[in-house]
């Protein structure tokens, strides 16, 4: 979900932009949560599970710093302060949240899936 999300909305930021702009950002979180997912059904390591939890994580703290914090541009990074919530962020915050859960699971228990050989 966060990967359709952020890649459904990037053309909406394209214009808000210092050296990157924020629809730039978006789609790189796209590929990455996209990624993350992959690895996570595909690989069943615990790299996998931390790279989806690191990505997870640092777009929610994304979300929320930009949210409640105007900290301005940030060398190349433009000015994402957004002081709303709509229902499309509201998504994307649920997903972070549930995959950070999840992840964190994952990272704990240390159960991995087994191949049966016939």
């Amino acid at each position: 979900m966060d990967a359709y999300m952020h890649a459904h909305l990037a053309d909406r930021y394209d214009l808000i932009s210092a050296t990157i702009s924020q629809g730039t950002l978006f789609r790189i979180e796209a590929a990455l949560a996209a990624l993350a997912a992959l690895l996570v059904l595909a690989w069943r390591r615990a790299p996998a599970d931390a790279f989806a939890w690191l990505v997870a994580a640092g777009g929610l703290a994304a979300v929320l710093v930009y949210r409640y914090l105007d900290v301005g541009e940030l060398g190349p990074l433009p000015n994402m302060y957004e002081p709303i919530w709509f229902s499309d962020k509201n998504i994307v915050v649920i997903a972070q949240a549930l995959t950070i859960a999840a992840t964190t699971v994952l990272l704990l228990t240390g159960r991995r899936r087994r191949r049966r050989f016939a």
